[in-house]
C-alpha cells in the first residue's frame, strides 16, 4: 500500500484518523501501532513477522546494552541490522555476482533460492541502527517501553520510503507530543502538496521517461533520450519528495515532526551542494554515523579525505539497490565530490550562478541514467545517442507531458529566487498561521486534494520508484 493509492487515501487513511483522534492519549499510541502493523501486513505479510521479532530483538539487546555497558551487545545489535540488509537486500547479489565469476572460469553453480526484498528494509534498518548508537552514545536515553520502539520503527507515515528518522529526533515525541489543531491543518496541507507532486507531476513524468525507456536505444534519437533522462530526472525529484512531504505530512498530523528531505536540490550550485539538499536524511545519516567515526575531514592526509569520501559514496549508492549501476551510481557521485574539493568548487564559485547551476543539474541528469539503466551496453549506446545528432527519428513525446515538465521545472527552480523563497517559506516552513490564512489554505488544499484523488481514480499508473529500496 502507497500513500497514493486510492485504497490508503480513501479508506485506509480517513479511518485512521477518525479512529486515532476518537481514542484518549494513553491510547493513541496503540492504535498508531495497530494500524502501522495492519499497513505494513497488506503490502509483505509473509516478511511482518521477521520485523516485528527484529525489532523485540533489537529492543532487548540495546536495553541489556545500556544497563550493563557491554560494547559487544553494541556490536550484535549492530550485526543483527545489517545482517538482516545483507541477508534480504544483497543476498541474491552476492549470488548472482559469484556465479558470474564461476561462469567466467568454465564452472556452473548450483541454483540457490532466491530471497525475496522485503518492503523498506533499508530504512528500517537505518533507523534500527540509529536506535542503537544513539543510545550507546548517550545522546538520548533508551525507550522504557517495547511499544514506543516498534512505533518508532515501523510508524507507517515514515516506514516505506523514509524520511530516516534519527531516534534522537523524535525520542521526546514518542513519549508525549503536541498534537494542536495547528499541528494537524500544517500536515494536512503538507501531505496535499506531497500527494499533489506525486501524482500530477511525477506520474506524467513517469509516463513519458517510460516510453522512451522501453523502446530500442539503437534507434533512439538525440532529442527523444534528452527527453526521457530530463522526464526521469524530474520524476525520481516529485516521486521522491512528494512521498516524503506527504511521510511528514502524516507524521506532523499526529504531532511528529519528521525531518526535511529535500530542499530544492535542482538548484545547486555544485555536487557537494546538491547533497546538502536531497535526500538530506540520508546524508545526514551517512556522515554522521560512517564519515564522521571514519575520521571525516580532521585526517592527516588528501588522499584519506578522498577515501572516505570515496567509500561513503559507493556505500550510499548499495544502499539504493543491489545492482552494479547503484554502485556506479555512487561511484560517480563520489568522484564529483571528491573534484569538487580538488579544483571544481573554485572553479563553479567564479562563473555566473546560473552557470553554475546548469552545469551541475546536467551532471546530476547523467548521474540519473547510471541509475535508472541497469544494462551496462545499454547504457553505453543510450548515452552516445543522446549526443548522437545525425540520427534521422521521431522526438517520442506523451501528451501530458510538455505542460507538466513546465511546471516541474517552474517548481524546482523557483526558490531560487528570493520571491520564490519567501512562497515556499510560507507554504511549506511557517509554523503558525492566522485564522483568515487557514480558512483560504484549507479550501485551497482541499480543491487539490480532490483533483489528485479524482486523477488517481481515473488512472491506473501509479509508479513509485523509491518503493523497492
Amino acid at each position: 500500500m502507497v500513500f497514493s493509492s486510492a485504497l490508503f487515501v480513501l479508506f485506509f487513511l480517513p479511518i485512521f484518523l477518525l479512529t486515532y483522534s476518537l481514542m484518549p492519549k494513553r491510547a493513541r499510541n496503540y492504535t498508531l501501532l495497530v494500524f502501522s502493523i495492519i499497513f505494513y501486513a497488506y503490502g509483505a505479510p509473509k516478511f511482518v513477522f521477521v520485523l516485528l521479532a527484529t525489532t523485540i530483538i533489537n529492543f532487548y539487546l540495546v536495553s541489556a546494552m545500556d544497563k550493563s555497558k557491554n560494547k559487544s551487545l553494541l556490536v550484535g545489535s549492530v550485526i543483527l541490522n545489517l545482517g538482516l540488509l545483507f541477508v534480504f537486500k544483497y543476498f541474491n547479489f552476492f549470488i548472482d555476482t559469484t556465479a558470474s565469476l564461476i561462469h567466467l572460469f568454465g564452472g556452473t553453480m548450483p541454483h540457490i533460492m532466491r530471497i525475496a526484498l522485503p518492503i523498506g528494509i533499508s530504512f528500517f534498518v537505518f533507523q534500527s541502527i540509529t536506535y542503537t548508537i544513539d543510545v550507546w552514545r548517550g545522546t538520548h536515553a533508551r525507550l522504557k517501553r517495547l511499544s514506543d520502539y516498534i512505533i518508532y520503527i515501523i510508524a507507517f507515515p515514515q516506514m516505506i520510503a523514509g524520511p530516516i528518522v534519527r531516534f534522537g529526533t523524535i525520542a521526546d515525541e514518542l513519549i508525549c507530543r503536541n498534537e494542536s489543531f495547528d499541528n494537524k491543518l500544517i500536515g494536512f496541507y503538507k501531505f496535499s502538496i506531497g500527494l499533489a507532486k506525486k501524482v500530477l507531476i511525477a506520474n506524467a513524468m513517469a509516463a513519458q521517461a517510460n516510453y522512451i525507456f522501453s523502446t530500442d536505444f539503437e534507434t533512439l534519437g538525440a532529442a527523444s533520450a534528452w527527453l526521457g533522462i530530463l522526464a526521469y530526472t524530474f520524476q525520481i525529484y516529485f516521486d521522491f519528495s512528494g512521498y516524503s512531504d506527504m511521510a511528514i505530512g502524516l507524521g506532523q498530523m499526529m504531532g511528529f515532526h519528521f525531518p526535511e528531505n529535500f530542499r530544492n536540490p535542482y538548484i545547486s550550485t555544485s555536487i557537494t551542494d546538491f547533497w546538502k539538499r536531497w535526500h538530506m536524511s540520508l546524508s545526514s545519516f551517512i556522515k554522521d554515523y560512517l564519515y564522521i567515526p571514519l575520521g571525516g575531514n580532521r585526517v592527516k592526509t588528501k588522499r584519506r579525505l578522498y577515501f572516505n569520501l570515496g567509500l561513503c559514496f559507493l556505500l550510499s549508492g548499495l544502499w539504493h539497490g543491489a545492482a552494479w549501476n547503484f554502485i556506479l551510481w555512487g561511484a560517480f557521485h563520489g568522484l564529483f565530490l571528491i573534484l569538487d574539493r580538488v579544483v571544481l568548487l573554485r572553479l563553479l564559485q567564479r562563473l555566473w550562478r546560473p552557470i553554475s547551476v546548469l552545469l551541475t543539474f546536467i551532471v546530476v541528469m547523467f548521474g540519473w541514467l547510471i541509475f535508472v539503466i541497469e544494462d551496462m551496453g545499454k547504457l553505453k549506446t543510450y548515452f552516445l545517442n543522446m549526443f548522437d545528432f545525425s540520427a534521422d527519428s521521431d522526438i517520442l513525446t506523451k501528451p501530458i507531458f510538455f505542460p507538466m515538465l513546465i511546471l516541474a521545472v517552474l517548481f524546482s527552480v523557483l526558490p531560487y529566487w528570493n520571491f520564490g523563497k519567501k512562497i515556499q517559506n510560507f507554504f511549506f516552513y511557517k509554523e503558525t498561521y492566522k485564522t483568515w490564512q487557514h480558512l483560504i489554505l484549507f479550501l485551497c488544499f482541499v480543491l487539490l486534494l480532490i483533483v489528485s484523488i479524482s486523477h488517481i481514480i481515473a488512472s491506473d499508473y501509479n509508479p513509485f520508484i523509491y518503493f523497492r529500496f
